[in-house]
């Protein structure tokens, strides 16, 4: 790849848990590169693993899955709904693009990764706006509650 087109890949997604409306938020460690100490959803960046020589369908889904698991412990229902683009430049001079999804919770006891986060909490859309969070977060939590609110 050619210097100035590389970039990273980062998906997140907002997990919405439909016993009681609310959706998880998790506060990255001090250290991140990005958002070190704000609350943030799960998500991670597209690796060229991730990109095999064949088509490799479903790779955002898969990702979001797999990261979800790994950073909290959380599984998802398989079905993803779109929420927004982002595009940002990190710290270090990085450029990134950022598409957020909603998804459902479907099990699990969140059990935060070691090293990448030290907290969290299930908030509804008035209890986001106490956060310290991330960029869209908050907006991004009110937008899914809408969504999934709406389709029960």
């Amino acid at each position: 790849a050619k210097q100035d087109k590389l970039f990273y890949f980062a998906p997140t997604v907002v997990v919405y848990r439909d016993s009681d409306s609310r959706c998880l938020i998790m506060k990255r460690h001090e250290r991140e590169v990005v958002g070190g100490g704000k609350w943030a959803t799960p998500g991670g960046k597209l690796e060229r693993k991730d990109l095999p020589e064949q088509v490799n369908r479903n790779a955002l889904e898969n990702l979001l899955i797999r990261e979800t698991l790994e950073e909290c412990g959380v599984e998802l229902i398989p079905e993803f709904s779109y929420l927004r683009s982002l595009t940002f430049v990190r710290p270090d001079g990085i450029p990134v693009i950022t598409l957020s999804f909603a998804a459902r919770y479907k099990s699990g006891e969140v059990i935060l990764e070691a090293g990448s986060f030290t907290k969290h909490a299930w908030v509804n859309a008035e209890e986001v706006k106490q956060y310290d969070c991330l960029g869209a977060i908050p907006d991004e939590i009110v937008q899914t509650i809408q969504l999934f609110t709406k389709s029960q």
